[in-house]
């Protein structure tokens, strides 16, 4: 399919009350930059039902251009009816790039809407520029079990698609709306939905963990030893107000729950402030924390690659210096 625009879209997905999602708001920012480079508009894109406040918010977080697709049939998440209320959009406007949430929704919509425009789709980056040679998208995503990163091209097949990982790139502070709203009516018949939802089932772990929202984060990895280990981990959460996080090997391990995982197959974080108690640091993990505001590391290793991200490094047990960290925030909040 051939682009009939410069234009850069994100796909703004909406809850069933209509309101956006985080993730596309967050990748508004990169948007803006990349719109820029490619010299065309941003244009946010929101298909849902009572859908205005995800509208309003696009706006406001930086999108010159939103279209809006509205029906019943969007008030759940379906693949039949968005890919086909996006294929008409994309044939219909023609944009050159379009960045989606790498979120459950989206890694099932993503390879649907490439296969029926017949273009190619970058998945789970954690990195978006555009190529100054070619002009083309540069997507950066974890390769080869995520022991190095690969940056890949779409340079014949239009347009560009790529999923980005939640907590990867920050909203930026809210705005003037100044954003043009085009209504779409595009209606897909209830015989062209294949599937439909019968029941939201929450998750069963002891707790909701919303890694992706927090703004503090304190992890714990290999080295806590046990899930009785992750004792002291959970009271500096709780004193800190922070979500508690959790390595690979930890989650493998069994000793946390897998809503906890950060890295390249958990969440992607993006916290203010990120502790990661005896966590060595693969590439793996990083790729899910590395754009935290601050990094505080702590591990008994010196040459643990963790603390090559780190802002502020501690060299220790954390079995000795988690609780001295407790103990003093005890004195000063008392």
């Amino acid at each position: 399919m051939e682009a009939k625009t410069k234009d850069l879209w994100v796909f703004v997905e909406t809850n069933a009350d209509g309101s956006a999602k985080n993730v596309g708001l967050e990748l508004l920012n990169p948007g803006r930059m990349l719109a820029d480079k490619q010299g065309g508009a941003l244009v946010a894109v929101v298909i849902g039902c009572g859908a205005q406040s995800a509208v309003e918010a696009a706006g406001v977080y930086g999108a010159d251009k939103v279209i809006l697709v509205e029906g019943e049939e969007y008030r759940l998440y379906t693949t039949d009816a968005y890919t086909a209320a996006l294929y008409h959009l994309i044939e219909k406007y023609g944009p050159t790039t379009m960045l989606i949430g790498a979120t459950p929704t989206g890694r099932d919509l993503g390879p649907r809407l490439a296969c029926r425009v017949k273009t190619g789709l970058t998945a789970d980056c954690t990195s978006l520029d555009v190529d100054e040679e070619s002009g083309n998208m540069a997507w950066t995503r974890p390769a080869f079990g995520g022991n190095l990163m690969a940056t890949i091209l779409c340079p014949d097949h239009r347009p560009q698609l790529g999923t980005v990982r939640p907590g990867v790139f920050k909203r930026i502070q809210p705005g003037e709306n100044r954003a043009e709203v085009i209504l779409e009516s595009f209606h897909v018949c209830p015989e062209e939905i294949h599937t439909r939802l019968l029941k939201v089932i929450q998750e069963t772990a002891s707790e909701l963990v919303d890694l992706e929202g927090a703004e503090i984060v304190v992890s714990g990895g290999r080295g806590v030893g046990s899930p009785e280990g992750f004792a002291p981990i959970r009271e500096l959460a709780d004193i800190l107000g922070a979500t508690v996080g959790a390595s690979r090997a930890a989650v493998d391990a069994g000793w946390i729950a897998h809503a906890h995982q950060v890295g390249q197959t958990g969440k992607t974080v993006g916290p203010k402030l990120y502790i990661a108690c005896g966590i060595s640091g693969a590439i793996q993990h990083l790729a899910g924390m590395s754009s935290s505001e601050v990094i505080v590391a702590i591990n008994k290793d010196p040459e643990a690659p963790i603390f090559d991200v780190a802002d502020y490094g501690i060299v220790g047990d954390i079995f000795e210096v988690v609780p001295a960290l407790i103990e003093m925030l005890r004195k000063t909040k008392g």
